[in-house]
């Protein structure tokens, strides 16, 4: 069986972006970020996906935010493209449902091939800790532009922005490992290839 491994990086006059990934993995993670919540959802991520992921990832100026959050997302795509290769026989499709305390989310993944990102989320505050919540967009949009998915996102419900967002993260993690999951040999479309 094919090794899932790979390492991908990014470099551009605004930020640096390292990523390490395994996607059969066991949930291990290193991610060295400078903004703390972000950090904290790419572990959570990571844990819930049950894959290895080590990120590193700096910034040369600080306007805001923006830059750091979308290339982790760039990177991360391209990366998790880069391990599936030919997606031979991978599920191709997951979905979750996860609740968190107050908060209820939904995320749906196809790994076919074809970028489309929805996210239907509102926030009632325009931070939690540095991490602007604008930013949950542009992180899937980034993610699903460079992984070639398509990344659906609903938030069913919940009070607390911090939980609304750590739900998200964590309903993606175990959405990816079900699309990632190996079921068996063939490409999973009728057209031959993803």
């Amino acid at each position: 069986m094919n090794k899932r491994i790979t390492k991908v990086g990014r470099k551009t006059r605004e930020t640096e972006v390292n990523v390490e990934l395994n996607i059969d993995g066991e949930g291990e993670f290193k991610v060295d970020v400078t903004q703390e919540f972000f950090k904290h959802m790419l572990e959570t991520f990571t844990k819930q996906g049950m894959f290895d992921l080590k990120i590193k990832a700096g910034e040369f100026s600080r306007p805001d935010d923006h830059h750091l959050v979308e290339d982790v997302g760039l990177v991360l795509g391209e990366a998790f493209k880069t391990a599936l290769g030919e997606k031979r026989g991978i599920n191709r499709y997951g979905f979750f449902i996860l609740p968190m305390d107050d908060a209820l989310a939904l995320i749906s993944v196809d790994l076919g091939g074809r970028p489309f990102c929805s996210v239907e989320a509102s926030f009632e505050r325009e931070k939690v800790g540095e991490f602007s919540t604008e930013l949950v967009y542009d992180f899937f949009k980034a993610f699903s532009d460079a992984s070639c998915s398509n990344v659906q996102v609903i938030l069913l419900r919940g009070r607390n922005d911090h939980h609304k967002i750590e739900a998200i993260f964590k309903a993606f993690g175990r959405a990816m490992r079900m699309a990632c999951e190996r079921n068996s040999a063939g490409i999973p479309s009728t057209k031959g290839v993803l």
